[in-house]
């Protein structure tokens, strides 16, 4: 008993200690939270719960809705899965992987999804196919512009667009739009420009692909695997050859990479070989 009372007491005493310490370190905390949305907030939480409350704790919160919308987007439940993603990044819009996975599940679950539910591929036509496609990517993107907001030097967010318009919606030509602008970025993976040039190969525009590859090799560290300057080289190799370039016009490479032998036939990579595969939530 005496212990207890002691014990008690203690943390009495130091909870009066540290009291003054309270109030500047809590505002420290909220200072490193991006602003919430409040609006975004209003509806989806409900009555009941205030959005002081998630304060220093918004990572947590974030996570525990993650997986709620993970056991609602394993339902099939379009509006309740669309409704939690979006509420996650409401919460927290710090990390990347909800902002991508939130953009795979509207993308490319939710046309599935509305198939199925519509009868079935075998049964629903080609427009209709079309038009849920459509619909859902354009959510998607609208959603990853939403994530540029908070991410505006991340280039991963720009490919997940491309992507979308790529894998989805089959529009090489907006692909191959936001595959340059994310190249562009310090910090894009090498892979976006190679991507870029072999959409505009696929677009017959062989003479800007080749300008372009011309002005990426020089800039590739040749012992760099991901830069993959000997393949972007074979590339250029290839289109002098489509374009006849003559010999003496053709690009001299200033590091020295040897030009690879030709490849054999078959061998050849489809560019979808290149595009990051959807992740699962």
């Amino acid at each position: 008993m005496r212990t207890g009372l002691v014990v008690v007491l203690g943390l009495i005493a130091a909870g009066i200690a540290l009291r003054p310490l309270e109030g500047p370190a809590w505002e420290k905390i909220q200072a490193k939270q991006p602003q919430l949305r409040l609006e975004s907030l209003k509806d989806a939480l409900g009555q009941g719960v205030t959005v002081g409350l998630l304060g220093g704790f918004r990572a947590i919160v974030a996570d525990l809705f993650w997986i709620r919308t993970n056991a609602v987007w394993e339902e099939n439940d379009l509006p309740g899965t669309q409704t939690s993603i979006k509420l996650v990044t409401a919460i927290d819009p710090r990390p990347l992987y909800f902002w991508l996975n939130g953009s795979r599940m509207i993308a490319y679950d939710m046309p599935n999804w509305r198939i199925d539910k519509a009868g079935g591929y075998d049964v629903v036509p080609e427009a209709v196919k079309r038009r849920f496609d459509e619909e859902q990517s354009k959510v998607a993107v609208n959603y990853l512009n939403n994530g540029l907001d908070f991410h505006p030097d991340n280039p991963l967010l720009v490919l997940e667009i491309a992507n979308v318009y790529l894998n989805r919606l089959k529009d090489v030509e907006t692909a191959a739009k936001f595959y340059r602008q994310a190249s562009e970025h310090p910090d894009a993976p090498y892979y976006a420009a190679r991507i870029y040039a072999e959409l505009l190969r696929r677009l017959e525009r062989r003479e800007e692909a080749y300008a372009f590859l011309t002005k990426l090799h020089p800039t590739l560290p040749p012992d760099n695997m991901m830069a993959q300057a000997v393949v972007v080289l074979d590339r250029i190799r290839e289109l002098e050859d489509e374009l006849n370039v003559p010999a003496v016009k053709r690009y001299r490479d200033p590091n020295g990479t040897p030009t690879p032998p030709p490849r054999m036939p078959g061998l050849d990579v489809d560019v979808s070989d290149l595009l990051p595969a959807p992740v699962a939530p």
